[in-house]
């Protein structure tokens, strides 16, 4: 191996299951993220789109941090930036992909960093984690929607306190505030992450993109508006589907009811 070589600080690697994992490789910086790193990011994340033979992503970090927001020594190279680029934006990037993202959080979500773990379809979380929101610590005007999302999570309140106080929100009481899906040992994150990987991938693939794609849109809108968006879309759906797809999904429930219930995850 060539010595000189830089070492990549976003690593993507892709399992023949269906499972690919995006991790953030910056560890003596605790992964903060500089301008290439971002644009790195969405990359990544535009191909792994685009890549039919992956269900599922899993985000993590390596070392002591998942992110710890950007890296303020090039803060204005990044602030500056074009911020309708939206090919270089990696949450822009996250929230178009089509297929689940886990994010598997351990440490530091700081910042850019909490808001990635935002942009994240289900989070599991180490013990100990905590998420930390610094814009109004630092002066720096939130971007890529924590201001907005993380209200509609864990209610406008508690929201406000944990951005205006810039006080951590441990991963403990994420999970009792419905942020965190589930908190596990750090030893056992990836498997975890893994775990509710396989629990999607054992699902109907085409219907788990279009489940994600209509709970994401719905969020957006009343709920008035979200049903309407469920019933066009469903009508469309079965619009779509043929006698011979019809066949198979009543063979699949019948092959299904007549097995014990899966366990719960």
């Amino acid at each position: 191996m060539d010595r000189s070589s830089p070492e990549k600080l976003i690593l993507v690697s892709r399992e023949p299951v269906g499972i690919a994992h995006v991790t953030i490789n910056r560890p003596k910086s605790l992964n903060s993220l500089t301008k290439s790193m971002m644009a790195e990011l969405a990359g990544a994340f535009k191909s792994l789109d685009a890549d039919d033979s992956i269900g599922v992503v899993i985000l993590s970090g390596t070392g002591r941090a998942f992110c710890s927001g950007v890296d303020l020594t090039a803060a204005e190279d990044v602030f500056k930036a074009d911020m309708k680029n939206v090919e270089d934006d990696p949450v822009v990037q996250m929230e178009r992909c089509r297929k689940p993202i886990i994010g598997a959080i351990a440490g530091f979500a700081v910042t850019a960093g909490f808001e990635i773990s935002l942009a994240c379809d289900v989070l599991v979380a180490a013990k100990g984690a905590k998420f930390i929101d610094t814009h109004a610590r630092f002066g720096i005007f939130p971007s890529w929607g924590l201001s907005q999302k993380l209200s509609r999570i864990i209610g406008p309140n508690r929201a406000r306190e944990v951005s205006l106080t810039a006080m951590p929100l441990t991963a403990e009481q994420a999970e009792r505030w419905g942020l965190v899906n589930h908190l596990v040992e750090e030893s056992e994150l990836l498997k975890k992450a893994r775990e509710v990987a396989e629990a999607i991938l054992k699902n109907n693939q085409d219907l788990v993109l279009r489940y994600k794609s209509v709970i994401n849109d719905g969020i957006k809108l009343d709920l008035g508006h979200a049903l309407t968006l469920e019933k066009e879309r469903a009508h469309e759906y079965y619009k779509g589907m043929t006698k011979e797809q019809f066949k198979k999904m009543q063979e699949f429930i019948a092959g299904r009811s007549s097995k014990k219930p899966p366990s719960k995850l």
